[in-house]
C-alpha cells in the first residue's frame, strides 16, 4: 500500500462507523437504564470479542480495499433494505434494545415487528451486512474470513441468549 487512498469503499465504512457509534450510544442509554431497573447481564465475557471482531472489518475494510475497487452496485444497493431492517429492530425493542445480553425477569419478550417471523433479526441483518460490505467491493477473501469468524462467535451468544431468555418465553409483547 503507497499511501491511504480514499473512494468510495472508505466512505462507506466511514458511514457505518458513524451508525455504529450512534447505534453503541443508544445501546449503551438503554443498558444503563435496564441494570437500573434489575436487568440481569450476561454473556459478558464474550462481548468484547464481538468489539473487537467489528472494529476489525471496520478497520480491514478501510485499509484493504483499494479506493477504486470496482463497485458491485446490486450489493451497495442492498445496504439500504439491510439498514432498514437494523432500524425496525431497533425500534420494535424500543427501551429494550442494546447491544449487551440484558435480560429483565419481569419485562415480556418482544414478539411484534420482525421478532414475528424470526427469532434474531438483528443478528440476521449483521451475518448479511458483514458478506455483502466487502463482497460489494470485490473483497471476497475479506468477506469470507469475517463471515467465519462472526459465524463462531454468534453461535456462542446465540447459546447464551436463549439460555437467559428461556424463562421468559411464556410473556410475549406486540408492540
Amino acid at each position: 500500500m503507497d499511501g491511504l487512498a480514499f473512494g468510495p469503499p472508505q466512505i462507506v465504512v466511514l458511514l457505518l462507523a458513524v451508525q455504529r457509534l450512534a447505534e453503541l450510544r443508544v445501546a449503551n442509554r438503554n443498558t444503563r437504564r435496564l441494570l437500573a431497573q434489575g436487568g440481569q447481564e450476561v454473556g459478558r465475557a464474550h462481548y468484547p470479542l464481538f468489539i473487537v471482531l467489528h472494529s476489525a472489518w471496520l478497520a480491514a475494510l478501510f485499509l484493504f480495499v483499494p479506493a477504486d475497487a470496482p463497485i458491485v452496485w446490486p450489493l451497495v444497493a442492498l445496504l439500504i433494505p439491510l439498514q432498514l431492517a437494523r432500524y425496525w429492530v431497533i425500534r420494535t425493542l424500543g427501551p429494550y434494545w442494546t447491544t449487551r445480553i440484558i435480560t429483565l425477569p419481569q419485562a415480556p419478550l418482544i414478539q411484534g415487528g420482525p421478532f414475528r417471523w424470526v427469532r434474531h433479526p438483528n443478528y440476521c441483518v449483521v451475518v448479511a451486512e458483514i458478506a455483502t460490505v466487502p463482497l460489494a467491493f470485490g473483497a471476497w477473501h475479506l468477506a469470507l474470513i469475517f463471515s467465519v469468524a462472526n459465524a463462531l462467535l454468534l453461535a456462542q451468544r446465540i447459546r447464551v441468549e436463549e439460555t437467559a431468555l428461556a424463562p421468559r418465553r411464556g410473556a410475549t409483547a406486540q408492540p
